[in-house]
C-alpha cells in the first residue's frame, strides 16, 4: 500500500527584518521596515547607541523590501511604495536592504534542514518544500526538529504548514505565523481552509480574485460549492475545473529537487527619470554594471545564454522589451553588452526612462558553452 504523502512547506517568519532585528536587537517590538538605501544606514553615535531613520523622512520612488509583523499592524507590507508606507507609518523605522546577510542566513536555514530531509524544493530565498513521505519519524515531531534545526543555525523563526499536498501545505504554513507548525489533512479542509478568502490560494491572483467576488464568491468554501457551469462561463474549462479541484484541497505536484533557470537577469528602477540623450554617461556607466554583475550572476551559476534582452519602462510606466539570440551561448560581459546594446538601438528613447534591464535566457551550463570556439561569438556584429 502506497503511504499517503507528506509534504512540508517551511516558510522563515518576516525573514529580512528578522535577520535586522538579529544584528539590532534594540528594534524588536519597534514597527521596523527594510528597503531602505545606503543613506539610511544607521549612525553609531558618541554614546554607544545607534540613531535610526525613520519612515517619515524617506522621499523617493522606492518599495518595501519587507516589515516586520508590528510594522504589517499598521498597515505596511512588502512590495508597498515606500512613500505610501511612510504615509501609513510615519514614526517606524527605515533599514537597508542586506542581500549578502539575507542569502548566508538563506543558505544556513537550508543547510540545517538538508542535514534532516535532504528532498528539497528550493522555492526562493526564505521558502521551500520538503517531502517527508519516506521519513519514519512522526510528523509532529519531525516538524518541531526541522524548526528547532533552524533556530539553531541562524537564530531566526520559521513557520512550517504539513499536509498530503503542496496546495494545503503552503497555505497552512500561513496559518499560525509566526513561529508555527501546523498540520492539516483533507478531512480538516472544509472546517480549517474553507472559511480563507479565496486569495489564499496560491494561484489567485488579484484578477481572478476580482473575477470570483463580482459572482459572489469570497472564500474557498464558497468556491467548492460554485456551480462548475458558472465557474466554466467565467474562467473556461480548464480554469474552471483547476479552481473546483484547489478550493477541495486536491494537487497532484511533485516536489522538484533540482531545476534550470530559464533565464538570469538585473535591473535598476533609477531615483530620477534618465533621458537617453541628456544622461547618457550615467545611462551607459548604469548600463556596462548591470551587464558586468549579470555576467558574474551567470558565473556564478554556472550557466552561459543564447538570448540576450534588455527591458525599458518609460516615465509614463509603459514597458518595452527587446531580445537578440546569439550564434553560441555566452556569458561573457563584453558580449553581453554588445548584444543588449544592438537590442537598444531597436527602441525609441526619445522619452524619459525609470528602469532599464538586461537578460540572458536560452541557458545551458557553462562548461558545454565552453566547448564552442570564441572566435564563432564574434561573428554577429561584424565590422
Amino acid at each position: 500500500m502506497v503511504p499517503p504523502r507528506r509534504i512540508a512547506h517551511l516558510d522563515m517568519d518576516a525573514f529580512f527584518a528578522s535577520v535586522e532585528l538579529l544584528r539590532y536587537p534594540e528594534l524588536r517590538g519597534l514597527p521596523v521596515v527594510v528597503g531602505g538605501g545606503s543613506r539610511h544606514q544607521p549612525v553609531l553615535q558618541p554614546d554607544g547607541t545607534r540613531r535610526f531613520s525613520k519612515l517619515r523622512d524617506y522621499a523617493g520612488r522606492g518599495v518595501v523590501t519587507t516589515s516586520t509583523y508590528e510594522a504589517r499592524a499598521l498597515g505596511v507590507f512588502s512590495a508597498m511604495g515606500t512613500m505610501k508606507a511612510a504615509a501609513l507609518a510615519p514614526e517606524a523605522i527605515l533599514l537597508p536592504t542586506d542581500f549578502e546577510s539575507y542569502k548566508r542566513y538563506s543558505r544556513l536555514f537550508k543547510a540545517a534542514v538538508a542535514e534532516i530531509v535532504p528532498d528539497i524544493e528550493d522555492r526562493g530565498i526564505d521558502e521551500i518544500y520538503l517531502d517527508l513521505t519516506d521519513h519514519p519519524e512522526e510528523t509532529r515531531a519531525l516538524g518541531m526538529r526541522l524548526k528547532e534545526a533552524v533556530k539553531a543555525a541562524t537564530g531566526l523563526t520559521c513557520s512550517i504548514g504539513i499536509a498530503p499536498n503542496k496546495l494545503l501545505a503552503k497555505i497552512s504554513s500561513d496559518l499560525d505565523k509566526p513561529d508555527g507548525l501546523t498540520i492539516v489533512s483533507l478531512e480538516d479542509v472544509p472546517a480549517r481552509i474553507w472559511p480563507l478568502s479565496a486569495k489564499k490560494i496560491n494561484g489567485i491572483g488579484p484578477k481572478a480574485y476580482a473575477k470570483l467576488t463580482s459572482l459572489g464568491i469570497e472564500t474557498v468554501g464558497q468556491l467548492a460549492q460554485a456551480d462548475p457551469k458558472l465557474l466554466q462561463e467565467h474562467f473556461g474549462l480548464n480554469s474552471a475545473e483547476w479552481l473546483h479541484r484547489v478550493a477541495h484541497g486536491h494537487d497532484e505536484r511533485e516536489v522538484v529537487t533540482r531545476s534550470d533557470p530559464k533565464g538570469v537577469s538585473r535591473e535598476t528602477t533609477f531615483e530620477r527619470d534618465l533621458h537617453a540623450k541628456h544622461d547618457r554617461d550615467t545611462l551607459s556607466e548604469i548600463f556596462t554594471r548591470l551587464c558586468t554583475r549579470l555576467s558574474e550572476d551567470l558565473h556564478r551559476k554556472r550557466y552561459a545564454g543564447r538570448t540576450v534582452g534588455i527591458k525599458l519602462r518609460y516615465a509614463d510606466f509603459r514597458t518595452v522589451t527587446r531580445d537578440v539570440t546569439l550564434p553560441s551561448p555566452t556569458a561573457d560581459a563584453a558580449m553581453i553588452r554588445r548584444a543588449a546594446g544592438e537590442c537598444l538601438r531597436r527602441v525609441p528613447l526619445e522619452q524619459r526612462l525609470r528602469l532599464l534591464g538586461v537578460r540572458v535566457s536560452a541557458l545551458v551550463p557553462l562548461d558545454e558553452a565552453e566547448r564552442y570556439r570564441a572566435g564563432e561569438q564574434g561573428e554577429l556584429f561584424p565590422g
